[in-house]
């Protein structure tokens, strides 16, 4: 009887241990979400901001063909090293 007591209490053990750190984790990610919940991402500027913003048009089919062929000369598509 001893035999299979001893294996099947460890494995209680296991399992509790195993239960109490995903309970911990799971309070965890939800007492960090609370936090950042209340923080806003994308807030409105204060004082002298100024938004800065570039326009650019669409590159044509040529400027496409350029980079690939840049691309898979070089390894990059930055250039340089």
């Amino acid at each position: 009887m001893r035999k299979w007591f001893s294996p099947m209490f460890d494995a209680v053990k296991v399992f509790l241990v195993f239960a109490m750190c995903t309970t911990f984790f799971y309070y965890g990610i939800l007492w960090i979400s609370a936090e950042y919940e209340s923080d806003h991402r994308f807030e409105e500027p204060q004082g002298r901001a100024v938004k800065v913003i570039e326009m650019f048009e669409e590159p044509g089919p040529s400027v496409w063909l350029e980079r690939l062929l840049f691309f898979t000369g070089t390894g990059n598509d930055k250039g340089g090293i």
